[in-house]
C-alpha cells in the first residue's frame, strides 16, 4: 500500500510541476507576477495525464508555490486557472490601459477607423 501512495505522490508532484510551468508561462513581466491565467481544454487535461479534479488540485498546489490566490473553475470541459490577488495600483492602471487600448483597436478595426479615444 505504501508503494501505491508513493507512486501517487510522485505522479501528483509531476502534474503540479507541469501545471506550474504553464502558470509561470502565462505571466507578463510588466504585471510583476500578477494577473496570471491559464485555460485548459479537455485535450490539454488529457495530455497532462490527469482528470479534471486532479488538474485543479495540482493548480492550487502550484499556485501556493507561486504565491497566487488561485481560483479554478471547470466549465464545459475547460479548466480555468487564475490568480485572484489584488494587484498594486500601478499594475492595475497598466492592465486597464492595455485593455482599453485593445478594445479601442478592435473597435477601430471593426468600424472602419471611427472609434473614439478611450478615456
Amino acid at each position: 500500500m505504501a508503494r501505491e501512495d508513493e507512486l501517487a505522490k510522485r505522479r501528483h508532484d509531476r502534474l503540479v510541476a507541469r501545471v506550474e510551468d504553464l502558470m509561470r508561462a502565462s505571466l507578463k513581466p510588466e504585471y510583476e507576477g500578477f494577473y496570471g491565467s491559464v485555460t485548459l481544454t479537455e485535450a490539454d487535461v488529457e495530455e497532462l495525464g490527469g482528470e479534471a479534479g486532479e488538474v485543479r488540485r495540482a493548480a492550487r498546489a502550484a499556485g501556493r508555490h507561486l504565491g497566487w490566490k488561485t481560483v479554478t473553475r471547470e466549465i464545459d470541459g475547460r479548466i480555468f486557472i487564475a490568480d485572484d490577488r489584488e494587484a498594486p495600483q500601478a499594475v492595475r492602471d497598466l492592465a486597464m490601459q492595455r485593455s482599453a487600448d485593445a478594445v479601442a483597436a478592435l473597435m477601430k478595426e471593426t468600424r472602419g477607423g471611427h472609434c473614439p479615444r478611450p478615456v
